[in-house]
């Protein structure tokens, strides 16, 4: 037993077993998040540790982003009810920071003289964080709980 509620049978039917967001492709996923949060914070700490006075606000935006992503990658995989309420929470602000950075980084490059990992929707990093919490989205609905 993993200390799971399942759902009461109905009418002599066996209730199907929650779905897990750290199965399937949930694997792949949490992989994907579990190397950006290793590169977004050595990336981070790097920057903090050598250059803060250069880009302070890009350097702890790309600390924030690692926070983001570490608690995606630890959320995702542990997939209990609770896990995947804060999972939905960190991905939505993953996807909010990536649009804002993003926007704010083409509109005014000068806020931006060293870039995150957000900057510019992620185009350091092949786009993938901007791709990263909407597949995140996508595969949070796709495990959630059924009625």
């Amino acid at each position: 037993m993993s200390g799971e509620l399942r759902p009461e049978p109905v009418d002599g039917q066996v209730a199907p077993a929650p779905r897990r967001t750290n199965r399937g492709a949930g694997r792949a996923l949490i992989a994907v998040y579990g190397l950006f949060a290793l590169a977004a914070t050595a990336r981070a700490a790097v920057q903090i540790a050598t250059d803060f006075a250069e880009a302070p606000l890009a350097y702890l935006l790309s600390a924030f982003a690692a926070v983001v992503y570490i608690v995606a990658t630890f959320t995702l995989g542990r997939g209990t009810p609770r896990a995947r309420r804060v999972a939905m929470v960190a991905v939505i602000i993953e996807l909010v920071g990536v649009l804002t950075v993003g926007t704010l980084s083409v509109l005014d490059p000068e806020a931006f003289p060293r870039a995150t990992v957000w900057s510019i929707y992620g185009i350091g990093y092949g786009f993938v964080p901007l791709i990263l919490p909407i597949l995140g989205l996508i595969w949070l609905y796709r495990t959630r709980p059924v009625a």
